[in-house]
């Protein structure tokens, strides 16, 4: 008869676990036959030692079985998927999505949601009057076969395990471990079967890994999780020493994503944007990096990808007049403070984790999965690394609410931003493409 007291020894002296008993610790979690402070002595085993490839395969697979799993194979076509392990101003689904979909490649997409200082995909599009992103199963496949493209919200069931040992992890400092991470993020994703999954790993002061080479581990983690899966896998590493964009903050990040399309987009944003859609075409078929890079960019000023999005803003019920008059159907607040710069000079550095925060106090975001968001709040970066800034010249705008710390939010603004008088070069956004 297996114990738990004994798959918990074998771990914490440095022994390799079967399957059968990274199985045993999961099932039995999920059932409650193994408590609490089991699974916590279990989890800060595998936080010191690790787990090697195959037990990361084995936990995620015990994972992903816990729970429903989405069948996408009677739609036709390659089915595309992407996900990004979180970053701030990173509304790069919202442009993703419907250029890989004017291709003809069907993305049926399920997101989340805010919480701590990186935002969710599905909170953006609720700053949409009227959007719905939640589908019953049989209207998310009709919505990807007739318009290519859905994009919801996570079904409750979809890998429950890693949702019932994250929220223990989040509480015993067990969180930032590759092994953790790598199955959490891959037991969600295999739980959909798409036939490519993009993944965007940031590294930086906003991301999760803070390390270039920590990112790396994380990307080749996942990749090799799914070849053992028999799915491909594809992982870029990008920037998020700054925030992606100029907005952060719900409304103001589906505005920035509608600019993008239109061609009107930030520099650094759009050059995300049309790397990620030309890796996923290039590995769909679509011809080399570099050639499907300028098909990208003809679907974006050919307006077919902003087109798509209007087809998926449509099929869900969200009100189509955003395309034409963002600034006026979004909930953007009207309440805004600048912050002026002390001095002329540069840029040097913005911490985008602390932006990510200023904008949560704000009420963009969340602390808890039950806090409440506001859409219309966040902050535009009027300035950013490497730009020119004249003293009493605005840096930062602040959108607030009665209900935003903006005191708060101001000290973490100013403490993110860091002045120099010698031009400093902004940091290079694309990283190495792992698969």
């Amino acid at each position: 008869m297996m114990r738990a007291y004994d798959v918990l020894l074998k771990k914490r002296n440095g022994g390799k676990l079967t399957e059968a008993e990274i199985k045993f610790m999961v099932e039995g979690f999920v059932k409650g036959d193994i408590p609490d402070y089991q699974m916590a002595a279990f989890l800060m085993a595998i936080f010191f030692v690790h787990l090697d490839d195959e037990e990361r395969f084995y936990l995620t697979k015990a994972m992903l079985e816990s729970g429903d799993k989405v069948d996408l194979s009677m739609i036709d076509g390659i089915k595309i998927d992407k996900h990004s392990t979180g970053g701030v101003g990173d509304k790069t689904t919202l442009v993703f999505a419907p250029v890989i979909a004017s291709f003809g490649l069907p993305i049926a997409k399920m997101s989340g949601r805010a919480l701590g200082h990186t935002g969710g995909t599905v909170d953006k599009l609720e700053s949409i009057p009227g959007f719905r992103t939640t589908l019953d199963m049989n209207e998310f496949i009709a919505n990807v076969k007739k318009y290519g493209i859905a994009i919801v919200g996570q079904t409750a069931n979809l890998a429950p395990a890693d949702k019932k040992i994250y929220s223990l992890r989040d509480v015993t400092a067990t969180v930032d471990e590759i092994s953790l991470i790598s199955s959490s993020i891959m037991s969600k994703k295999l739980a959909i079967s798409s036939d490519l999954l993009l993944l965007d790993v940031k590294f930086g002061s906003g991301a999760f890994m803070k390390d270039y080479e920590d990112a790396k581990i994380l990307a080749q983690s996942m990749v090799d999780i799914g070849k053992n899966f028999g799915r491909r896998v594809v992982a870029v590493l990008t920037s998020m020493e700054q925030p992606l964009g100029r907005k952060i903050g719900n409304s103001l990040e589906v505005i920035e994503a509608i600019e993008t399309l239109k061609g009107k987009g930030p520099e650094d944003f759009t050059e995300l944007c049309v790397h990620l859609s030309a890796y996923a075409l290039s590995f769909a078929g679509f011809g080399d990096i570099e050639k499907c890079k300028e098909l990208v960019r003809e679907k974006i000023y050919s307006g077919e990808a902003l087109k798509k999005f209007g087809d998926l803003i449509k099929a869900q019920k969200g009100d189509s007049r955003v395309l034409e008059a963002p600034e006026k159907i979004l909930p953007v607040s009207g309440d805004t403070v600048e912050l002026k710069s002390k001095i002329s000079g540069y840029v040097e550095k913005i911490d985008a984790e602390k932006i990510g925060l200023a904008t949560m106090i704000l009420g963009a975001g969340r602390k808890t999965k039950e806090d409440k968001i506001d859409h219309g709040v966040g902050i535009e970066l009027l300035k950013k690394i490497g730009d020119e800034v004249k003293d009493g010249e605005p840096f930062v705008r602040i959108y607030f609410s009665e209900k935003s710390d903006l005191d708060s939010a101001v000290k973490f603004v100013e403490e993110a931003y860091g002045f120099s008088t010698s031009k400093t070069s902004a940091p290079a956004l694309i990283g190495e493409l792992i698969y």
